[in-house]
């Protein structure tokens, strides 16, 4: 979603500076070449246990791992392609952002068992099309929420008796956990690699209470313009929380929000279910997840996406062990390792053992909340782009919601036409 260096003999200099080229076989076997761009997330860890347990399955298959930023991820990985040299495996997120790099993907149908691709949830969204039938281009690992947290003790001794489930509920939350000297809700980038904190997380929750999933579609062809007064109306509403002093003062540059939320200095964060062992850790059983209630009615809307997964690349010398790797997820194993790293295995009707975890998924599955996808990969990356410049400033109160969805809007009126819909 960053821009793409125009010169190849740029890429090839990316690609040796980050170790794309060695996925060449070696003596002692095969040699591939994984990319992420997890960071510190619980994702990067279980994918450096995956690996670890791959080859010791399969000790003629050697995987070399590379943590790539997030910020030039995308950049980088269509810089190698175009050089020839990029990964065997990458991180793709699904979504629109699988099928605007659709064409350096292999495609999963015939490549994996079928029964494998069935058996993931949210497995359209990783479909040429959308469509299942025409195949897959990654395979998801885990389901992930963007989703709240709170300190349950916190909530006791400012007398907060129910979770907040609108706008108002949330405003008096707030104001009686900053009576009790404590920030009520924290923001900043402690757990991602970009500069600010990711938006996304509260806009998916902004949008979701304006329009039922299906009309989603209406922010990709423009129908609904992102300069709809509805929309500006919630970033309004959004702000406020900063500018009545229910957040950190720096929301835009801290990365230290992390630790304010697990030293009990914060009530609430919003973030996703990739850093909900870590808040465990922390806060144990104090610690419980709540769906952000941005909307003026009782909050109706959860996020749960299969948000990204493996691909193989078709710069890839190796398919077939590539393969190998991706049939190794599905393995009762794999999921034991994606659960130990305190992530939700994305298989259709598992049941976790955390009870976070639970919690999350019974949101849908026995709360009566409505599932919609995580918004930045449904809708076009170089539009997610502007707004994950654009919206921290928002909240922050440096920026007027029109300002921010204006230049939002502009984005989209600047792709191809055949690029502004769900669809191609």
């Amino acid at each position: 979603m960053k821009r793409i260096l125009a010169l190849a003999a740029a890429a090839c200099v990316a690609a040796t500076l980050t170790g794309c080229g060695g996925n060449d076989g070696t003596g002692d076997g095969t040699t591939l070449t994984l990319w992420h761009n997890y960071g510190t997330y619980s994702n990067a860890a279980a994918t450096t246990d995956l690996v670890a347990a791959f080859e010791k399955q399969n000790p003629t298959i050697h995987i070399k791992i590379v943590s790539q930023p997030q910020d030039s991820y995308f950049s980088l990985l269509q810089s190698a392609a175009l050089a020839h040299e990029g990964p065997d495996l990458a991180v793709m997120w699904t979504g629109l952002y699988a099928l605007k790099y659709e064409k350096l993907l292999v495609n999963l149908k015939g490549v994996v068992p079928d029964a494998l691709l069935s058996a993931q949830k949210s497995i359209a969204y990783t479909a040429p099309g959308f469509d299942p039938a025409r195949g897959s281009l990654v395979m998801p690992t885990d389901t992930q929420f963007y989703i709240g947290f709170y300190n349950k003790k916190l909530f006791a001794r400012a007398g907060i008796a129910a979770v907040p489930r609108t706008w108002d509920e949330l405003y008096a939350a707030c104001a009686k956990l900053k009576k009790l000297g404590v920030t009520p809700l924290v923001y900043g980038n402690g757990g991602a690699t970009g500069a600010t904190f990711v938006p996304w997380y509260d806009a998916s929750y902004l949008i979701s209470a304006l329009f039922p999933p299906d009309r989603l579609s209406g922010l990709y062809d423009g129908s609904i313009p992102w300069t709809d007064p509805r929309i500006q109306a919630q970033l309004g509403k959004w702000q406020q929380l900063s500018k009545r002093g229910y957040t950190n003062g720096d929301v835009a540059t801290s990365n230290t929000n992390f630790r304010a939320f697990q030293n009990g200095e914060a009530a609430m964060i919003v973030d996703g279910s990739f850093d909900a062992a870590r808040f465990s850790k922390s806060l144990g059983p104090d610690l419980a997840a709540f769906v952000p209630p941005f909307s003026d009615t009782p909050v109706k809307s959860v996020v749960e996406f299969a948000g990204g997964g493996f691909s193989i690349t078709k710069t890839s010398r190796h398919r077939s062990e590539a393969a190998k790797f991706l049939e190794f997820l599905g393995t009762e194993q794999a999921t034991g390792i994606l659960e130990g790293n305190g992530l939700i295995p994305n298989l259709t009707g598992y049941q976790p053992r955390d009870p976070i975890a639970r919690q999350l998924i019974g949101f849908a599955a026995t709360g009566g909340y409505v599932r919609y996808p995580m918004l930045d990969n449904v809708i076009q990356p170089e539009v997610a782009d502007v707004g994950s410049r654009q919206l921290p400033s928002v909240l922050a109160g440096n920026r007027t919601p029109s300002a921010a969805v204006t230049a939002m809007d502009q984005s989209l009126r600047a792709l191809p036409a055949d690029r502004r819909a769900v669809l191609r």
